[in-house]
């Protein structure tokens, strides 16, 4: 089953209410999965694995299929800084050099399709 589609009104929603400072876990799980979803959206397929733990993980870009264990292409962050960087309020560059984006895979450099458009 596919999981539940976030409307454009609810994620934007929920997007205001985190930059507003404060939000609640609920809040801030609907605008990484939002985000999440609009990157699916915009780059779809199945060779990279991004990871926001503990909201949501989705599969991107075309190319190789991973099928088990750890996929060879990986990025994995925390919620504020995938808000921060898929919003463009923070440069990709930055985030993996400060150390808060870890991507491994010669595949896993997502900069070009950053900032989304929510």
């Amino acid at each position: 089953m596919p999981p539940r589609r976030i409307e454009t009104g609810d994620g934007r929603a929920a997007l205001a209410a985190v930059a507003a400072g404060d939000a609640p876990r609920a809040a801030t799980a609907t605008a990484v999965r939002y985000l999440l979803q609009l990157m699916v959206e915009k780059a779809p397929g199945n060779s990279v694995e991004m990871r926001v733990p503990p909201f949501g993980a989705v599969q991107v870009i075309e190319g190789p299929r991973h099928t088990r264990g750890t996929p060879p292409n990986v990025v994995e962050t925390d919620a504020a800084t995938w808000i921060a960087v898929a919003t463009g309020r923070e440069h990709w560059a930055d985030a993996v050099t400060a150390g808060r984006i870890v991507a491994s895979g010669v595949r896993a450099d997502l900069s070009a399709l950053l900032p989304l458009r929510p």
